[in-house]
C-alpha cells in the first residue's frame, strides 16, 4: 500500500488538494507555497525514511480558535510535509473503507454533503418521526481511543509501513504556547486524515444503529435519531449512551443532548419552523438558526470595519463572496424577514465606512454637495458632532448615499441575491 501512497500521481493530487485548502504553517513555519521546493530537495531522504520505517512526524501546532460564548476549540495543525503525506494516505485508504460506510452518514465523504444530511432529517420529520434523539458527543476528537481506532484500521490495512505512519501521526505530541504535551488519546482536529479516521470509528456506531433498525442521520460527530414516540426516543437515548460508553469509550454531553421536537431541534445550522394549518398537522419549513445568522453578521462586520484598509470596491467584492457562500448553503430556507433586517444594517455599515473615508469636514462638505445636498446643509452636516454610526443611520447619508447609488457601485442586497438563487 505504501507504494500507492508514494506514487507520483497520488502525491500530485494530494498536493493539489493541500494547495486548495491552504491553511496555516505548522511548528516549522513552512507555508504550503514553499512545499514543492522543499520536497524536491528532500524527496529521496524522505521516501527512504518512510520505507525504512524510521520516519518521525513533527509535533503538531496547537491553535485555539473562538467557538462562541467565550469558549475556544483547539485545532492541531501538522507541518505541511505531514499534511501532504496524510492527504496521500487518506486518498489511498478511502476506497477501502468507503463501501462499508452507512448511506445516512454524510460527513467528509465523496458526493455527500451537509445539505443532504439536513434534507434527510427533513424527510424523516415529515414522515412523522418527530421525536428526535439529539446527541452531542463530549470532546469527540480529544477522546478517541487510539487502540480501538488502530484495531479498526488494521482490519482492512495490512501494510505495516502505512499502519506505522498512522500510529505515529495520531500519537504526535502537540505544542501549545511553546510547550510540548504528549497525546495518549484523541486525533488532531485539523489534519487531512482526521475526517476519515473519525468516520472509521463512528461507523461502528452506525452499524449498531442499523442493527437496531433506528432511523438516523450522521455528519462526522453530529448525529440524531428519529422516532415516532417520546417513550421510544427516551429509551433509545439511554441505550445509545450505553453503547457509546462501553463499545467506543465515548461520552455524551448531557447538557446538549436530549429528546427534541422539531421546533426545538437544530442540525448543521438549520432549524425547523412549524407551518401548522388546519388539516396540515406536522408540516415544517427550514430556517437558519440564530447562531448561523450571528456568524454571518460577524463576518460582514469584520469586512465593514472602518479601520480596515480596504477600498469600497474591495469591501463589496469580499461582501459578495461571503453572501454567496452563506446563501448557497441556506438556499430554500424561509429567511426573507431576517435578510431584510440585515440588509438595512449592512447598508448603514457601508455608509459608515464611506463617511469615515471622507475624514476631514471640508472633504465631507464637498462630497455631500456632489451628492445633491445644498451648501448650507452640507456645511452643517459636515461639522456635525454626531458619531459616525449615528450619522450613517441618519437622513444625512440615508438620502444621499441611497440604495440606487450603492447598487451602481456593485452592492447587491442579501434578499435580492437570496431570491435570485432560489429561482435559479
Amino acid at each position: 500500500m505504501i507504494e500507492k501512497v508514494l506514487h507520483p500521481t497520488n502525491m500530485r493530487y494530494a498536493y493539489k488538494r493541500l494547495l486548495a485548502n491552504d491553511g496555516s504553517a505548522g511548528i516549522d513555519g513552512m507555508k504550503v507555497t514553499e512545499l514543492v521546493e522543499h520536497i524536491r530537495s528532500t524527496k529521496t531522504r524522505l521516501y527512504t525514511s518512510i520505507r525504512g520505517m524510521y520516519y518521525l512526524p513533527s509535533a503538531i501546532l496547537g491553535v485555539e480558535i473562538p467557538k462562541g460564548k467565550g469558549k475556544t476549540r483547539l485545532l492541531g495543525v501538522p507541518t505541511v510535509t505531514d499534511r501532504l503525506l496524510q492527504q496521500a494516505v487518506s486518498q489511498v485508504l478511502m476506497p477501502h473503507f468507503e463501501p462499508s460506510f452507512s448511506s445516512t452518514s454524510y460527513g467528509f465523504r465523496p458526493r455527500k454533503n451537509a445539505r443532504q444530511a439536513v434534507g434527510k432529517a427533513f424527510e424523516y420529520i415529515h414522515e412523522g418521526y418527530s421525536h428526535i434523539v439529539d446527541i452531542d458527543l463530549k470532546n469527540f476528537f480529544d477522546e478517541v481511543d487510539h487502540c480501538l481506532l488502530l484495531n479498526l484500521v488494521y482490519q482492512k490495512v495490512k501494510c505495516p509501513i502505512t499502519l506505522r505512519l498512522i500510529r505515529k501521526w495520531i500519537k504526535s505530541p502537540i505544542q501549545i504556547k511553546g510547550r510540548l504535551y504528549k497525546r495518549r488519546k484523541g486525533i488532531p482536529q485539523g489534519s487531512p486524515l482526521s475526517p476519515l479516521l473519525s468516520n472509521i470509528l463512528l461507523n461502528e456506531l452506525d452499524k449498531e444503529l442499523t442493527k437496531r433498525k433506528y432511523l438516523f442521520v450522521r455528519y462526522a460527530d453530529d448525529f440524531s435519531i428519529y422516532t415516532k414516540y417520546k417513550s421510544y426516543a427516551t429509551a433509545c437515548l439511554k441505550s445509545i449512551e450505553k453503547v457509546l460508553k462501553t463499545k467506543l469509550k465515548l461520552k455524551i454531553n448531557t447538557e446538549k443532548s436530549g429528546v427534541r421536537r422539531p421546533t426545538k431541534f437544530e442540525i448543521l445550522g438549520f432549524g425547523f419552523e412549524s407551518t401548522y394549518k388546519k388539516g396540515d398537522k406536522g408540516s415544517y419549513q427550514l430556517v437558519s438558526t440564530k447562531k448561523a445568522l450571528t456568524r454571518l453578521k460577524e463576518k460582514l462586520k469584520f469586512i465593514t470595519r472602518k479601520t480596515r484598509a480596504l477600498s469600497f470596491d474591495e469591501r463589496i467584492a469580499k461582501i459578495k463572496e461571503v453572501q454567496r457562500g452563506w446563501l448557497n448553503y441556506f438556499r430554500g430556507t424561509n429567511i426573507i424577514g431576517k435578510l431584510r433586517d440585515m440588509d438595512g444594517w449592512l447598508r448603514n455599515r457601508l455608509r459608515y465606512c464611506i463617511w469615515h473615508d471622507w475624514k476631514k469636514p471640508e472633504r465631507r462638505r464637498k462630497n455631500l454637495i456632489r451628492l445633491g445636498v445644498d451648501q448650507d446643509h452640507a456645511y452643517a452636516f459636515s461639522r456635525s458632532r454626531k458619531g459616525g454610526w449615528a450619522i450613517a443611520q441618519s437622513p444625512i447619508l440615508g438620502t444621499t448615499i441611497t440604495l440606487e447609488r450603492l447598487k451602481r457601485r456593485g452592492y447587491i442586497s442579501l434578499l435580492e441575491l437570496h431570491l435570485s438563487l432560489n429561482q435559479s
